[in-house]
This record gives structure tokens, sequence and C-alpha cells, in this order.
């Protein structure tokens, strides 16, 4: 796919497989044996990824290796943990996942196969997410005597809503990939394999975008379209200003206005 990226930690070469090819970072998760499940080791090494991204990324790709996205959490971790050690972890995962939710650059998650508990907490994080036939959703938690505990409870009812949430943790439901991208929980559905090569397509697009109104969108959209309406107006306003006294946005305009670059039509 591209090159090797050095690990930025002891193991995350085995945890991780993390390559660059142009402008776009593929993270994929590297425990297919465990249908990719979740322990320590592979969140912390999510984290030294992102918080070590390497000059020139403009896009990233998470993806699972092997037949499944992630299982979620590897419940052997649990097992001897008190309720400290158990507040502790789940913050661990939150700052993680924060780090790939306000990340520099934008993160699409390619979904296949499993993507259940932790592992939909974690394609919750991303910004875009893409899902063959295969994936399927679910929170297994409520039938495990546990709760989510990276995230999901903030995140996913921001795409699906919390009645649905409700009904997952309480019931075990199990969404197919056909009904995940029509209540919110991928935003593209591709044929049977097509999930990585389309979040890798994806990826090069959004990283030819101004590296300015990729930050307004990441950064600022979230922010403005939770606050109050007046507030909310504000943002944007100060925002708009920003990106378009941007070199690169004035150039882009000048490109367009000289019919440099296409105009928009559907595809």
């Amino acid at each position: 796919m591209g090159n090797a990226v050095p690990a930025a930690s002891a193991g995350q070469s085995e945890l991780l497989k993390v390559e660059q090819k142009g402008a776009v970072l593929s993270v994929g998760l590297n425990r297919p044996a465990k249908r990719n499940a979740l322990n320590d080791g592979i969140i912390l090494a999510i984290g030294d990824c992102f918080a070590n991204l390497p000059d020139g990324i403009g896009a990233v790709v998470i993806h699972g290796l092997g037949d499944h996205f992630s299982s979620g959490l590897d419940l052997s971790e649990l097992t001897e943990q008190d309720a400290t050690e158990g507040l502790r972890h789940s913050q661990m995962w939150h700052r993680v996942f924060d780090r790939i939710q306000y990340s520099r650059v934008p993160v699409i998650a390619a979904l296949k196969g499993a993507v259940i508990g932790g592992g939909l907490e974690l394609a919750c994080a991303a910004h875009i997410r893409v899902a063959e036939p295969s994936a399927y959703f679910a929170l297994p938690e409520g039938q495990r005597g546990i709760f989510v505990g990276g995230g999901g409870s903030v995140r996913l009812p921001r795409l699906i809503g919390v009645p649905r949430m409700v009904d997952m943790m309480l019931t075990g439901r199990v969404y197919t990939a056909t009904e995940g991208s029509s209540y919110g929980f991928s935003q593209y559905l591709t044929e049977a394999g097509g999930a990585l090569p389309k979040a890798m397509e994806l990826a090069e697009r959004v990283a030819a975008n101004a590296p300015l109104t990729n930050f307004a969108v990441l950064q600022a959209l979230p922010m403005i379209a939770e606050a109050n309406p007046q507030t909310g107006l504000l943002m944007e306003s100060l925002m708009a200003t920003v990106a378009q006294s941007d070199k690169e946005a004035k150039q882009r305009i000048r490109a367009f206005l000289d019919r440099k670059t296409a105009k928009v039509k559907p595809t």
C-alpha cells in the first residue's frame, strides 16, 4: 500500500500496521486472531500514533486486518480491575479516542465484520465511516454486566440517537451494514471488500483540501453545532474570516474564477 512508518513506541509495530501512501496514513489494527479485540497495548499504540503523525500527512484511515474491524474490549483485561483501576482505564480510552476526534487531520474508518462494543466506540471517534456488507454493529455490554467506557455514551447517540442506543444495550440488538448506513452508523456503504479502497479514496480527496478548512470542519464545526445560535453564528463568522484570509484559500478561489478548477456536478 505504501511505505511503512517507524513505530512510535515499543510493540506498536506488532499491534498496528502503519503505512504511509502519499499524504494518507493507513493504521491497521493487527490482532486478527482476536478479531482485533482492543487491549491496553493496542489502545496506547493508537494514542502514540496519533500523537506523532508524520509531517505531510493530510488524512488517516483506520481499519482492521483480517475479517473484522474490531470485536471490542478484550474482556480478559477487566477481570482483575477494581473500581479505581476501572475509572483510570476508561479515562485512558477517552484520552486516546479524543486524539482521534480532535486530530489535526480528518480520520476515516473502514469497517467490516464485527464493529461492536469498544470497536464501535473507536469507529465513532473517526470523522467519516465507510462500511462494507459484512459489517455489523452491536453493544453487548448490557448482556455482560458492564457499561460502555470508551466514550460511546457521548459519541454514538449523536450519530444514531439515544433511543436506538438504549435498545442496543438493553436487548443486544445487532444492526446490519445496510441498516447502519440508513441509521447513521456509517456514511458510506460499499460492495464486498470495498470499504478500505473507498476509505483510501476519500482520504486522498480530503487530504487535498486546504489544511485550514479541514481544521475548521474538524474543530470549529462541532462546537458551532452545539452552541446556542447566536454564539454559533459569531463563531462561524470568525472562522469564515480566518479561512478566507489564508493565502491558500485566495489561490484556490482565484483558480476557480479563472476556470482552472472544475465546477461542482453530481457524480
